[in-house]
């Protein structure tokens, strides 16, 4: 156990990062965050103990904190630390018990809150349907509603299971510690009993979150789609007739007040929706609902994009002889013709659309949203009911984003505003790099190329035509046939099973990192010479950064192994938004890829040289020159020359085919290798510790991974040793520090 300081406003541990120890609050306040969902832990209370393999939100320091950290994981590790510290049992018995009360009690508040928001979403529709029938009032459509429905959950706490905790922790908890506490046993079956259910009832506190967060557009939503907006059209209708408006507005200021109940809008948007209620000029509006399936969508579209109405017409017409198509899929020269003629208007509309959206601030409408994020332009290619669940689908773009998840116009939006650097092109040029090459050929000057670099819109024009362009048509997985506008043929399963969302996949990542935790790892130089650490090489895991390209698709696509020149870039994965594919498998695949070309990247001109000893290197020689290798035998040579002609001769795809075995079937203890790819494998792809010591019995495993966990040891203890000499004089163990040691003890 050590003792740690955290400051006010910094991470103590973020979601989605491996559980290596546990922490005991002994000073300050931390507050643990499900999105809009809070709740603070005080002195005593312990970051950790409700989790599994991962943390499942942030802890962030609400004030300056001190913590000890415990090295505990499990039931085991909790057994050795309370048999030698007995004191702490009270504390982390009592901890348990409260800890699952304020789950509890969170727990029940947001599930008041789900039944409110779907009870009230309900009353209100019926009572706006009622009151234009008996207002004789045009009823604005609204589809959302069609697909609203009441939380089903999977992750159930019961009633009887609160009431136990009330009375337990109001009544009861003193007797309850005293006999607790007596023996081992006891003490650590009731922690990680309260534990198991603190984790089921976390998950069910997620669900109702993300239920919340998905459908509180019902209500209010930035399209302006919503049941708010159904009242203000009938307050506009009201008083166009000189009627009184008291009727809707009565029911818009009862949504404002249920927004303000719920907690899960913003104070701004409740201001704002309050200021309509009660100070807006209904007299003099014609705000309407937009109806997308009623609406020209493809003439909305380009005329934003300030098309001319000639070449509206053309389009359109282009569009409908590719609707006419016998066979859309078809590889004929009429079919081709048309859906190029429609890609090379798609990309330029979306260009001029995508400008004209930031200029005006960023916001887009459903129609636009739709276009942006799904490839959407035509109700009569998609079909009513589809363009219906892509509508409502529209509106909680939240799901697709994430601290390294983005779509595609969001990824814009990021490049524009200069957060984000363009990524490398077909001819691995970087942006810079292509600006070289127009000067060199002579298409810019040597002026032109340094305004060049700064102008923010040349760098999104320059990502729509490479990254955007490619990586729409390889992620969509019939290149040959691929259409950039979405149609009724792409969505052959139910919208919600093709989604990929960004808690998708990041739990597809995590699947992967639970087997190979070394998987997206890199060495990074950290030097505090004054301090006594002229050079250390650290290993700091570094996240991709997922791109969703806006198409109903099959693959996944690697684009690039870094971001920039330093090694602690993130790599650049593509994805469709909508797949029909096995998403976990596509992270695999990717993630092998990744792997290659990460190691490729780092050993430079030596990446296939045996001398020099890496993954790439050992790997190329022994598919070079398996025929040669007597540890192989007849069927293996067979087998992995089948492979070979399969990959055309790729020995990267070779290895991603080994690599998804390694990870699906080898890590369970079920043989797919020969002897000479696993033990490659074993050596630069190397199991997690859990992993290690359930196959470590097997002697095909055993001795890679018994020296494995030899050298870890060794470098623990060496690591360990010079983080307190480092202390000692002074430093901090930053971030990339910890990374490192959590590294070793994997």
């Amino acid at each position: 156990m050590r003792v740690i300081t955290v400051k006010a406003g910094e991470a103590v541990a973020k979601r989605q990062e491996k559980v290596m120890e546990w922490y005991l609050i002994q000073e300050g306040s931390v507050v643990r965050q499900f999105a809009f969902a809070e709740s603070v832990m005080l002195r005593n209370a312990i970051i950790g103990i409700m989790e599994g393999e991962w943390f499942s939100c942030d802890y962030m320091a609400k004030e300056d904190c001190t913590l000890i950290a415990i090295p505990c994981k499990n039931a085991m590790d909790l057994q050795v630390m309370l048999h030698e510290h007995e004191n702490f049992r009270p504390i982390f018995l009592r901890t348990a018990v409260e800890q699952r009360h304020q789950l509890l009690c969170l727990y029940a508040d947001l599930q008041k809150k789900a039944k409110r928001l779907h009870h009230i979403a309900e009353t209100l529709y019926n009572d706006y349907k009622g009151q234009c029938a008996e207002l004789l009032l045009n009823e604005q459509p609204f589809p959302r509603m069609e697909s609203f429905k009441a939380l089903k959950m999977q992750h159930v706490a019961e009633n009887w299971e609160i009431a136990n905790s009330n009375s337990l922790v109001k009544t009861y908890l003193g007797e309850y510690m005293q006999l607790m506490v007596k023996d081992d046993g006891l003490c650590v079956g009731a922690i990680m009993e309260a534990s198991a259910q603190m984790r089921r009832v976390t998950q069910g506190i997620g669900e109702m979150v993300r239920y919340l967060m998905s459908n509180s557009d019902i209500l209010c939503a930035d399209s302006g789609s919503d049941i708010f907006h159904l009242f203000f059209d009938m307050a506009v209708q009201l008083s166009q007739k000189k009627r009184d408006v008291a009727p809707a507005r009565s029911h818009m200021i009862q949504i404002v007040d249920v927004m303000e109940e719920l907690g899960i809008y913003g104070k701004d948007r409740i201001s704002e929706q309050r200021r309509y209620c009660e100070n807006y000029d209904f007299e003099g509006s014609s705000e309407g609902q937009i109806n997308v399936v009623q609406e020209d969508c493809v003439k909305y579209i380009l005329e934003y994009a300030e098309y001319e109405q000639a070449k509206i017409r053309e389009f359109k017409e282009t569009l409908k002889k590719y609707r006419e198509l016998a066979d859309p899929q078809s590889t004929e020269d009429d079919a081709r013709r048309l859906r190029r003629d429609i890609s090379n208007v798609f990309y330029d509309v979306y260009e001029k659309a995508f400008f004209r959206s930031i200029m005006e601030g960023g916001k887009a409408d459903p129609i636009l949203s739709m276009f942006f994020n799904f490839g959407f332009m035509d109700v009569a290619l998609l079909g009513e009911e589809k363009t219906n669940a892509l509508y409502n689908l529209a509106d909680s773009l939240n799901f697709f984003l994430s601290d390294h998840v983005f779509t595609i116009y969001e990824w814009l939006r990021r490049i524009f505003r200069g957060e984000k650097e363009p990524s490398r092109n077909e001819f691995d040029q970087d942006y810079n790099g292509y600006l070289t090459e127009q000067k060199r050929l002579g298409e810019i000057t040597e002026a032109q190329m340094l305004a060049y670099r700064d102008d923010y819109m040349r760098k999104v024009s320059f990502e729509i035509r490479n990254v955007f362009q490619t990586g729409n048509r390889v992620t969509y997985g019939h290149v040959t046939t691929f259409c950039p506008v979405i149609s009724d043929a792409d969505l052959i399963m139910a919208l919600e099973k093709m989604v990929v969302t960004a808690e998708r996949i990041e739990t597809a990542i995590n699947k992967v990192r639970q087997l190979d935790y070394s998987v997206l790892y890199r060495e990074v130089l950290f030097s505090d010479v004054s301090r006594g650490i002229n050079q250390e090489w650290c290993m700091k895991e570094v996240m991709p950064d997922v791109i969703l390209m806006p198409n109903a698709g099959s693959k996944a696509l690697m684009w690039q192994e870094v971001s920039g020149a330093k090694s602690d870039t993130p790599a650049r994965f593509l994805f469709p938004i909508l797949t029909s594919a096995d998403l976990d498998e596509q992270m695999v695949e990717i993630l092998g890829r990744y792997r290659w070309e990460i190691c490729r990247r780092i050993q430079g001109v030596y990446w296939n040289d045996l001398r020099e000893k890496s993954l790439t290197s050992e790997f190329y020689d022994y598919v070079q020159f398996y025929r040669k290798n007597t540890e192989l035998s007849a069927e293996a040579k067979e087998k992995l020359k089948t492979a070979l002609a399969r990959a055309r001769n790729n020995y990267r795809e070779v290895f991603v085919k080994d690599y998804q075995n390694w990870v699906k079937y080898e890590s369970q203890g079920s043989f797919r290798l020969n002897k000479v790819s696993r033990n490659i494998l074993m050596r630069y792809c190397p199991f997690s510790k859990e992993v290690r010591q359930t196959l470590m019995s097997n002697p095909v495993y055993q001795l890679a991974f018994t020296k494995h966990e030899a050298e870890n040891r060794k470098a623990l203890q060496r690591i360990t040793a010079l983080y307190d000499k480092y202390e000692a004089a002074g430093g901090t163990i930053t971030a990339l520090l910890k990374d490192n040691l959590k590294y070793y003890q994997m």
